[in-house]
């Protein structure tokens, strides 16, 4: 996770409301377009291969015999046995390399991967590595939450005995990589310094801000990216090929002890000696890979896995480079590809062995290269990012390689964030410059197709014949024109439906699935931050001034504005900090550490307070009557400001209008 995060993976705190399935099983069909397009040509993958099934159980030691994972209420929140019905061959309702991988994922339990290093897989998105210092462990990725990290915990406990927590790394910025760090550390130990925590240049603000902005959207589409509206079954999801679940519960953020800035730099903990490269940009915002020389281990966090990465999450964020990404693999290479004898990452399971592992380090360097390389070729030939995600397939040096296929990442998206990386949204062509909205263009398209009921016609027909992705595009814009045509969104979920069966990602999987129970079930309820922002209140009091005021601008409705200029300052007395806003032109401008000399209106507003309502624990308003608020000169105008701020539906229709 493709993270995590988002940060990532904020969207993971997000309190999610589960919805009951009702799918029909359809014959599956063979659409020769459609296996084109998600490249199921299972005549170059072996599936009598089974060194990834050894290599995923290489090294078990236990499990836990209480799969449940609860909250501090005792309410359970994950069952780690959730994907036992994955035991058995694939059916017809999956496709059969998806659901390889997610025979492979649903492994769990505590493993040795050599002396001295252990890992927990299984408990949550990614894995959580301990390594034996001299007097205690240290801990590599403590999960997304306290509770999965602590269920973790009580299993290395259990087998391997208690020792301090001497130091803990945090390979990257997305939740599911240091969200249960609570496990491990308390508020007094941060305190006092006691155990080092070390992380990438620039993790802290990365982290806590980097999904805010985009927060309530991203959130949204990741309930579809991850499957979360959906059961897990045969008919529903069947992980995220990244891994399994995100446990969301109680998450947690502290600021590292020691950051690392550069690539070489080395530090010694406990008698353990670690050297760090920094690898910026590419998977991540902020991330480090590391090696243990003594023990002839990588640690390769989420730059390197066994499958296809994200260029562009389908949750939205910034995109990434592939190049870049590739560079980063060769640069292990040539700094430890000598020497290195165990590469174990922060998803998946481990590779032994050097030859082995230069065989998958060069699979996953020449991926992202090929990805990036080749869409440029052909986009400096004048070709669209639609055009090069039909016309690229990988060679079959890398598309049989099973840690190369397009479990999370697809060949399809990653081409398509390769373009926009360099060339943005517009493909050149005029016609993509103005188009209408989604619901406008539907009815234009309907009328001139002869109505909704010819389109229906021959979509039946069409799905007769597998074309379901023409026929998806055909239904979609009936439903567009009339959101109360139940034949056609019944008839749509049934292609989403057959779409999420086939497909080779997880992702996508999720994606159509989700849509397909949405336009079945409706969307029930609401789903209102009244600050604005959902997340884990330990995370979103971490939020510099800078940050939150920044989104306060994003959520300024310059229609309820018309026109009006206010200046407030804003004093937090308890941080000696001062805020001044300043709207003007229908836009707000925050300056933080400044004094106006002639406000509308000044806020004496203890950051204890703006904690309250950032985490919904009570409102302006309420903070005013009780006088934690206190608004010296013209406060009815300040009122008047805050009702011009949005708030946010998390459950904003996507399949429908």
């Amino acid at each position: 996770m493709d993270k995590p995060k988002s940060c990532f993976f904020i969207i993971f705190c997000m309190l999610i409301t589960i919805y009951s399935c009702k799918q029909q099983n359809i014959k599956k069909k063979e659409s020769s377009s459609n296996k084109a397009a998600i490249d199921t040509n299972y005549d170059y993958l072996n599936f009598q291969d089974s060194t990834s099934f050894v290599n995923a159980k290489r090294g078990f030691i236990a499990t836990t015999t209480d799969p449940l994972i609860k909250n501090s209420k005792g309410e359970t929140i994950q069952n780690i046995e959730g994907f036992s019905f994955m035991k058995n061959d694939a059916p017809v309702t999956a496709n059969k390399s998806l659901w390889r991988q997610g025979q492979l994922n649903r492994i769990h339990g505590l493993f040795k991967v050599t002396d001295g290093i252990y890992q927990v897989r299984g408990f949550d998105l990614a894995n959580v590595t301990f390594i034996e210092g001299d007097s205690g462990w240290i801990v590599i990725d403590p999960l997304t939450s306290s509770e999965s990290m602590k269920k973790a915990l009580e299993l290395v406990e259990e087998h391997l005995g208690k020792k301090p927590i001497k130091a803990i790394l945090i390979t990257h910025t997305h939740i599911d990589h240091f969200g249960g760090i609570g496990a491990l550390i308390s508020d007094e130990e941060f305190k006092n310094n006691t155990v080092d925590i070390i992380a990438p240049q620039g993790f802290f603000e990365n982290a806590v801000s980097e999904n805010i902005n985009a927060g309530n959207a991203m959130t949204r589409r990741a309930l579809y990216m991850f499957g979360m509206l959906i059961e897990k079954s045969e008919k529903g999801t069947i992980g995220t090929g990244l891994g399994h679940f995100v446990v969301r519960s109680d998450h947690a953020i502290y600021k590292p002890t020691i950051s690392i800035d550069k690539t070489g730099e080395t530090h010694t903990i406990d008698g353990v000696k670690m050297v760090f490269q920094n690898t910026p940009g590419a998977e991540a915002p902020s991330e480090f890979m590391v090696y243990f020389p003594q023990k002839k281990a990588f640690c390769q966090s989420e730059e390197i896995n066994h499958l296809m990465h994200n260029l562009l999450t389908l949750r939205g964020t910034k995109v990434r480079d592939g190049l870049k990404w590739s560079k980063y693999i060769d640069e292990a290479i040539v700094m430890f590809g000598n020497d290195v004898e165990i590469s174990f990452g922060s998803h998946h399971w481990p590779t032994w062995e050097n030859e082995n592992i230069l065989f998958f380090w060069k699979k996953q360097r020449d991926l992202y290269r090929f990805i990036h390389d080749q869409t440029l070729r052909l986009a400096n030939h004048g070709y669209t990012p639609i055009e090069i995600a039909e016309m690229v397939k990988l060679p079959k040096s890398l598309g049989s390689f099973f840690g190369n296929r397009g479990y999370y990442g697809s060949l399809s998206h990653n081409i398509k964030a390769q373009y926009q990386l360099y060339f943005g949204w517009f493909d050149g062509n005029p016609v993509n410059l103005h188009k209408l909205p989604p619901t406008e263009e539907s009815i234009k398209y309907v009328e001139y197709m002869g109505g909704a009921a010819k389109v229906i016609s021959k979509a039946k027909k069409d799905i007769e014949k597998g074309e379901y992705r023409w026929v998806s595009t055909a239904l979609n814009h009936v439903v567009f024109a009339d959101g109360t045509n139940t034949e056609a969104k019944e008839l749509l979920a049934k292609v989403y439906e057959q779409m999420g069966y086939e497909t080779e990602n997880a992702t996508w999987r999720n994606f159509y699935l989700t849509g397909a129970q949405e336009l079945r079930t409706g969307l029930k309820q609401k789903m209102v931050s009244p600050s604005g922002i959902s997340g884990s209140p330990n995370m979103l009091k971490q939020l510099s001034l800078q940050a939150y005021y920044d989104f306060l601008a994003i959520r300024l409705n310059p229609d309820k504005v018309k026109g009006t200029t206010y200046t407030f300052n804003i004093e937090l007395p308890d941080i000696n900090k001062n805020v001044v806003l300043y709207l003007e032109n229908d836009v707000l401008t925050p300056r933080i550490g400044e004094k106006a000399t002639n406000p509308t209106a000044t806020i004496i507003q203890p950051k204890a307070a703006l904690d309250k309502i950032l985490i919904n624990q009570s409102t302006l308003e309420k903070l005013i009557e009780t006088g934690e608020i206190k608004i010296k000169g013209n406060k009815e105008a300040y009122i008047e400001f805050m009702g011009m701020l949005d708030t946010f539906n998390l459950l904003f229709p996507i399949v429908e209008n």
